[in-house]
C-alpha cells in the first residue's frame, strides 16, 4: 500500500516529516475498509518511518482493530529501492501469512513491476495485492508472485 495523500501546506518542511493531508485522512480509512471487505486477515504491517506512512499504517491497524504492536516501523523503507523492499520481505518470519507494506513511490511501483505486474503509477492510498506461492519468505522471487488485486481511491480494478 502506498501511503495516503500527504500535506504540502508547509513546503519548507522536511519530506520525511510531512503528515497526511485532509484527503489522506479521508482516503486511508476508506481503503482500509476495502481491504476488510476482501476478508484479509493481517498478521503484520511493515511501514516506512516517514510520518505519512506511519499515519497510514496506524489508520489501517485501527480500521482492522489490530494491536499497534503489529506495526513495524523501518527507516530503510523510506524511499526504498525495490531491492531493499524485497530484502525486507525476505527477512519476514514464515509464520507471517499476510503482510502489508506501507511505503512510497517510485520503489513500490518498481517492486510491482519486478513482481510481474505492469503499472504506471500506484496512486496515494493505492493498494496492490499479490498471492505468493512459497513456503519461506526468503524464497520470494518474481516467479512466486501472482497478481491478486489493484485498488485505489478513484477506481477499483480486480483480477
Amino acid at each position: 500500500m502506498r501511503h495516503a495523500k500527504s500535506c504540502w501546506n508547509q513546503p519548507w518542511q522536511d519530506d520525511h516529516d510531512r503528515p497526511l493531508a485532509e484527503r489522506g485522512l479521508r482516503d486511508a480509512p476508506i481503503m482500509a475498509q476495502k481491504l476488510r471487505n476482501r476478508d484479509i486477515l493481517i498478521d503484520k504491517i511493515l511501514s516506512s518511518s516517514a510520518t505519512r506512512a506511519n499515519q497510514t499504517a496506524n489508520i489501517l491497524a485501527e480500521e482492522f482493530e489490530l494491536s499497534p504492536d503489529l506495526i513495524e516501523i523501518e527507516k530503510n523503507l523510506y524511499h526504498a529501492s525495490p531491492q531493499t523492499i524485497l530484502k525486507y520481505l525476505h527477512l519476514q518470519k514464515d509464520s507471517t501469512q499476510t503482510l502489508i507494506i506501507v511505503g512510497h513511490n517510485p520503489g513500490l511501483n518498481e517492486l510491482i513491476q519486478l513482481l510481474g505486474t505492469q503499472l504506471d503509477n500506484l496512486p496515494t492510498s493505492g493498494q496492490i495485492g499479490f498471492e505468493l506461492d512459497l513456503d519461506h519468505w526468503s524464497q520470494l522471487k518474481p516467479e512466486h508472485a501472482r497478481f491478486w488485486f489493484l485498488d485505489f481511491p478513484k477506481k477499483t480494478t480486480q483480477a
